[in-house]
């Protein structure tokens, strides 16, 4: 049994190498800073954030959405599941680094006659019984891992596990970013439903004003006809944006896959505005490193580097150990007795001859696969830095656009509340208040879509940023992968 445990650690401690190529993290194919220029905000360096949700949305109903969401959402429980067999493949493939060790024991009791010849020729055939029991131990194929072939398929799965569970941590940094922006587009559908009911009102005062001067003779029934224009449109944009407002909420708990109660719903945008954090984004753009489909796009490289070993170990023999420990003995109370025990070890090496150049094709594959996926990675880290600078650029001009915004608001109600009083004394005609209530409605819709760009451009950039995500600090040097 102690040659038998020693056979083993030998095999385990010649197994210590690969032959995958030596992995760096790439250097990202993107600049080191952020775009500058008039459309961008100026920032100077902070430090790297670690932020969470409830730090970016103040609002405490949204907060409860969220949480909600992540309790229950499908596709979030769907990348939990791939996660969970992920795992479990990575597993299996481990366990092929340590042999399979069965143990069997059987007994066996015959009766029957058995001939015995007597010293004096006769023979007899007296009944007997007779017993057998036997006991082993031992494993069969057990591959010594010479060449890191089983180790480099290990590792290939632990990384694919962990990009898996990178995968995880983007699902979930979506969802948050998508429930987020149906919560504002909800808020937002609920303040133009509210400005649209506000210009009924108005509208119907200015019809009931004109078909009184019409009534009384001194307003032609253009007047009228024109007041009606603003009227009728201002009620199909209510129909219309009722119906928004229920489709809003079903794509809202659609996110949440459960029913949202009335009371974590926003009354409006303007009551959501002031309980949005402002997102640091004076930094590097190493920060990009910290995203989750980047990090799983580089776990994906890692994995199919170690492929390369996997495939590379083929061209070598695959050597095998067979060993066998038991006892033998026709009484259960010898069995172990040690002069009962005995033991066999084999080995074998097989080494393919000519196998039509698949070996060499699939090494070829795997660098292949592996070319692919640092492609990939760098493309993630690209398609980051563009949509970081994207949100920067919206960031860096958003506040001029409100602030102008309000500023239209301002002066189109002032402007309507004066063409009104001048028409009511006669000075103007009413196609100046209609044009002013016009464009009132029009400002104010812009204002409340501009209060919604604003806000989901904070969403954007939390969600660019990586969110949440734990970021490495450490330079990324360049990647060298021989071979």
């Amino acid at each position: 049994m102690k040659k038998l445990l020693a056979l083993l650690l030998s095999g385990s401690m010649l197994a210590a190498c690969t032959l995958e190529p030596h992995y760096q993290r790439p250097t990202p194919a993107v600049p080191q800073t952020w775009p500058v220029g008039a459309a961008y905000p100026t920032t100077s360096a902070a430090a790297l954030p670690s932020m969470s949700y409830r730090d970016v949305f103040k609002d405490p109903h949204l907060q409860a959405i969220i949480v909600q969401a992540i309790a229950n959402n499908l596709d979030l429980q769907i990348a939990m599941a791939n996660v969970t067999i992920a795992r479990s493949q990575y597993r299996v493939q481990r366990a092929q680094l340590l042999p399979k060790i069965d143990a069997t024991g059987t007994g066996t009791e015959t009766h029957g006659k058995v001939q015995v010849i007597q010293p004096n020729g006769q023979v007899s055939a007296p009944r007997e019984t007779t017993r057998d029991y036997n006991v082993d131990l031992g494993f069969s194929g057990f591959e010594l891992d010479l060449f890191g072939r089983l180790r480099s398929l290990t590792h290939a799965a632990q990384q694919q596990y962990l990009a898996t569970e990178a995968g995880v941590h983007a699902a979930r940094l979506t969802l948050v970013a998508e429930v987020a922006e149906a919560y504002l587009t909800f808020a937002t559908d609920r303040s133009l439903l509210a400005i649209a009911n506000d210009t009924v009102a108005s509208a119907q005062r200015s019809v009931d004003l004109t078909q009184a001067r019409l009534t009384g003779g001194i307003a032609p029934r253009t007047d009228l006809r024109q007041a009606q224009t603003v009227l009728e449109t201002a009620k199909s944009d209510v129909a219309n944006l009722t119906t928004q407002v229920a489709q809003d909420r079903n794509a809202l708990e659609l996110l949440v896959g459960a029913r949202v109660a009335d009371a974590d719903l926003p009354a409006s945008i303007e009551s959501v505005d002031g309980l949005l954090t402002e997102v640091p984004a004076g930094l590097d753009s190493r920060i990009l490193l910290r995203r989750p489909d980047v990090v799983e796009a580089e776990y994906r490289l890692r994995a199919a580097n170690a492929q390369i070993g996997a495939a590379r170990a083929n061209f070598f023999p695959t050597i095998s150990l067979t060993a066998l420990a038991g006892a033998t003995s026709p009484a259960l109370s010898q069995l172990f007795n040690g002069q009962n025990f005995n033991w066999t070890a084999s080995g074998s090496a097989a080494q393919t001859i000519f196998a039509g150049g698949a070996n060499v094709a699939n090494l070829a594959l795997s660098k292949g696969q592996r070319d692919l996926a640092l492609a990939q990675y760098q493309q993630a880290i690209q398609t980051a830095f563009r949509e970081v600078a994207d949100a920067l650029a919206r960031r860096g001009t958003i506040n001029d656009q409100m602030a102008a915004q309000d500023a239209l608001v301002a002066a189109a109600t002032d402007e309507y509340t004066l063409e009104t009083a001048r028409y009511q004394q006669g000075i103007d005609p009413f196609l100046n208040a209609l044009e002013s209530q016009r464009t009132l409605y029009a400002s104010r819709q812009t204002q409340a879509q501009t209060r919604l760009i604003k806000a989901e451009n904070l969403v954007t950039l939390y969600q660019t940023l990586g969110g949440d995500q734990l970021i490495d600090t450490k330079p990324a040097p360049k990647l060298t992968l021989p071979g």
